[in-house]
């Protein structure tokens, strides 16, 4: 419970107003790892070419539906060579229809038009979404999905080959609350209230160890 109640904090830290001098101060602050952000040990291989920056989330958690403006913020920030990657987390029995529906929703091109839809049904209309079966039948139905494809294939072999490997990511990153990002692998940055790491503060030292891994990559081109 102590990692949801510091997240709790956390979500109040990054949504209280900020002053522009106070938002100045933030992005000239040093980040320091073991302190603001952790090392990944050992680091998780990643696939592509290009940086990769993962949120770890659930649609089932408040704090994600609230850092959902900021992770916009970072997608839109980063540059061409890196790119924005979501993993869903199943921390808790209830948040597994929400994996399922996302790895379904993933699959056929959905995202796009859902991944925010999801978060305001939840969390802004509180609509009784709970199982795979409300999920196909009274939310992705309003996106084109047909009900009945989309809970065979949330069943479906490829779907529990999707929880079994994010959950072992999940694992390998060490993550144990909701929102984390994961920067290529080898960083993990989430809330910190203690050392006052808000959400604006995660899009900044995420893109700051974005900009870290590519000056690594230059150097052993």
């Amino acid at each position: 419970m102590l990692k949801y109640l510091l997240i709790t904090v956390a979500a109040l830290f990054a949504t209280s107003a900020c002053s522009a001098d106070e938002a100045a101060k933030a992005a000239q602050r040093k980040f320091e790892v073991g302190q603001d952000y952790f090392l990944i040990e050992p680091a998780q291989p990643v696939t592509g070419d290009k940086i990769e920056v993962t949120e770890v989330f659930s649609y089932a958690c408040p704090h994600c539906a609230h850092f959902q403006p900021y992770a916009d913020e970072l997608k839109g920030k980063l540059p061409a060579n890196a790119q924005f990657t979501l993993q869903p987390a199943t921390f808790q029995p209830a948040w597994e229809p929400f994996a399922r529906g996302f790895y379904v929703a993933k699959s056929l091109g959905l995202l796009d038009k859902t991944h925010q839809a999801l978060f305001d049904a939840l969390h802004r209309d509180h609509q009784p979404l709970h199982t795979i079966q409300d999920l196909a039948n009274l939310f992705y139905a309003n996106y084109g999905a047909n009900p009945g494809s989309f809970l065979s294939t949330a069943t479906s072999f490829v779907v529990e080959g999707d929880l079994a490997h994010g959950n072992d990511l999940v694992r390998a990153w060490h993550v144990d609350a909701t929102p984390t990002l994961i920067v290529d692998g080898k960083y993990r940055v989430t809330a910190v209230p203690d050392h006052g790491i808000g959400f604006p503060e995660m899009v900044l030292i995420a893109l700051d160890l974005v900009k870290q891994e590519a000056a690594a990559k230059k150097v052993h081109k």
